[in-house]
């Protein structure tokens, strides 16, 4: 199996890393001992830092925060459907997420524990090359660790920032938001106050020394250092993040930049092969996609995590749509995420992506929704007899498809609607997609003269926008976004981007043992667009950043082992 280090720290035999000092809630020792192994070589230092990519992704959490996600329970009749796991129904009605144990994976206490993790593995691997060298950016055996270490550092504060706190919306607005602690000095004590201005800073600071940290490293690193480039910051999973941040930002000019350095002369070579994909079995589909060699995945990470089981659970999934009345006799229309993201078609073709032929499951039977293989787990064996172990999944945070539709939507922003089409046509080709794209197509499928559940309520004027597109290029923009809402599904992408546009989001639910069907909205300004703290971070002192109210959770300790699953049926598109 393809995967990461398992472990967050191998090469080290006590670190109390940054998670900790921020969630202590002991007092009884004020200074730690030191017995950590001594970093005094370039090979330790690349060594080090491969334990400190995350294996936790706030996927999970930003899919069901967002609009992909259908409560079964909703649109499949008589169906009364318990969450996989509690927190998951929490996180869907927009609560504060504090109704699951710590081993439980894809919860905020696991993100912030992983991302932090690394990023005070990174603050150690800075502090040992400063100790050998005081110029490490200068030194021929350093210089590519201490690239690797500040672009790894900065996009590690950067999820943090985009999943804890608000959007970046402009330099006024972002300067009175909330942002996340920025630690760039490893740990010497168990008590740290990150409330201070020396640590927790504004999402406008916070981007800033992002930016920092992304522009000292960029130009640093070498693939020819690394065995398997795509399990790390490489040259293009770094000018693919850099292109992420800067349209996050909103400096075109640097985002198409980036993205001109990862895609190269010819965007089309970069993309995937979506033709050679196996379909034989599901184990060569994964093996065909996660193919560290596809130029495609820029960077790929191994996580532990239980999305696939979460949509066997048959409660939160990819589904069709439902119109239905309340007993208070009001009507209300549930979107079928299904035709917008697998069988609606698009601006220049009909029905299922062609890519998708074959490729699209089902857990319990047609009504309970749709998944890509991609999401299908790795099983690690820990007691082969008893059938338990580690799921795992493989992710990719950064790949040239992501890219490429960056690039389009910064070449938009700057005038080049034909550029940013262009791109646009990349896309759909990749994806097996034979008629050209053209913008008659595109002002067809995504009209705002009349309904269309292609086209999102934005709201850019509110989120600090200093350019508003109308007219054409509205239609332009509300492909690229329907574009990276299908590319990125499963991986929480999609939220990021209602974040930053305030799109308006709809979620109708229902318990499982209750027959009332509630709806609630989140609309552009409302402070549960920005996941609560995990709530031992709050419980240790720390302030959250948001008021709400929800269940009390439970303690544990550690990642779960769990049981194989049965297979899942191939998805007949309808």
């Amino acid at each position: 199996m393809k995967r990461n280090n398992i472990q967050i720290l191998k090469y080290i035999n006590v670190l109390f890393l940054t998670f900790l000092a921020l969630t202590s809630c002991t007092d009884k020792l004020d200074e730690l001992p030191d017995n950590r192994i001594a970093i005094n070589s370039s090979e330790k230092v690349r060594k080090l830092l491969t334990s400190a990519y995350p294996v936790s992704t706030p996927a999970v959490i930003c899919e069901l925060s967002g609009d992909n996600y259908i409560d079964d329970n909703v649109v499949v009749p008589f169906t009364h459907n318990d969450p996989y796991e509690k927190f998951h129904e929490e996180a869907y009605q927009w609560k504060d997420i504090k109704n699951y144990s710590i081993n439980s994976d894809d919860t905020p206490y696991q993100v912030w524990e992983a991302y932090y993790a690394g990023i005070a593995v990174c603050n150690h691997a800075i502090e040992a090359m400063m100790e050998m060298n005081p110029n490490p950016s200068q030194d021929p055996e350093l210089s590519h660790s201490w690239g690797e270490a500040h672009v790894l550092r900065a996009y590690l504060h950067f999820v943090l920032v985009n999943t804890f706190a608000e959007a970046y919306k402009d330099s006024t607005k972002s300067s009175v938001d909330r942002g996340i602690p920025y630690v760039t000095i490893p740990e010497s004590k168990v008590h740290v106050d990150y409330s201070t201005s020396d640590y927790l800073h504004s999402v406008k600071e916070t981007y800033d020394l992002i930016e920092a940290d992304l522009l000292e490293g960029i130009d640093l690193i070498q693939d020819a250092m690394y065995k398997v480039p795509a399990y790390h910051f490489n040259k293009n999973a770094a000018y693919a993040f850099a292109s992420r941040f800067y349209l996050f930002k909103r400096d075109y000019d640097k985002c198409i930049k980036y993205a001109d350095l990862a895609l190269g002369n010819n965007p089309s070579s970069m993309l995937r092969k979506w033709g050679n994909i196996n379909q034989n079995t599901m184990k060569s589909r994964l093996n065909d996609y996660n193919d560290e060699k596809a130029s495609c995945n820029f960077l790929i990470q191994s996580t532990f995590s239980l999305q696939d089981r979460m949509l066997s659970a048959c409660r939160f999934a990819i589904n069709d749509g439902k119109d239905f009345t309340d007993k208070k006799g009001n009507k209300y229309t549930v979107p079928s995420t299904l035709k917008i993201l697998v069988d609606g078609g698009g601006p220049n073709w009909s029905g299922t992506i062609p890519a998708y032929n074959g490729n699209l499951f089902i857990f319990g039977g047609q009504e309970f929704g749709v998944w890509l293989f991609r999401v299908y787990e790795y099983f690690e064996y820990t007691d082969k007899i008893a059938g338990i172990g580690y799921v795992h999944m493989l992710y990719q945070p950064f790949t040239a498809e992501e890219t490429l539709l960056c690039r389009a939507e910064a070449r938009l922003y700057k005038g080049d609607q034909a550029g940013a089409i262009q791109d646009l046509g990349y896309w759909t080709n990749s994806h097996l997609v034979t008629n050209a794209l053209t913008l008659s197509g595109i002002l067809q499928k995504y009209s705002r003269a009349k309904a269309n559940q292609y086209v999102s309520d934005l709201h850019p004027k509110e989120m600090g926008f200093s350019k508003v597109l109308t007219d054409d290029d509205l239609s332009v923009l509300d492909c690229i976004l329907h574009f990276r809402r299908i590319e990125t599904m499963f991986e929480g992408m999609r939220w990021f981007d209602i974040k930053r546009y305030g799109i308006t989001v709809t979620h109708h639910y229902r318990g499982a043992n209750e027959d009332d069907i509630h709806t609630d909205s989140l609309t552009w300004n409302d402070p549960r667009r920005v996941l609560q703290l995990p709530q031992n971070v709050i419980d240790a002192g720390f302030e959250g950043n948001r008021t709400t109210n929800s269940t009390v959770g439970s303690g544990g300790g550690g990642y779960q082992t769990h049981k194989l699953e049965t297979q899942p049926m191939l998805y007949q598109s309808k």
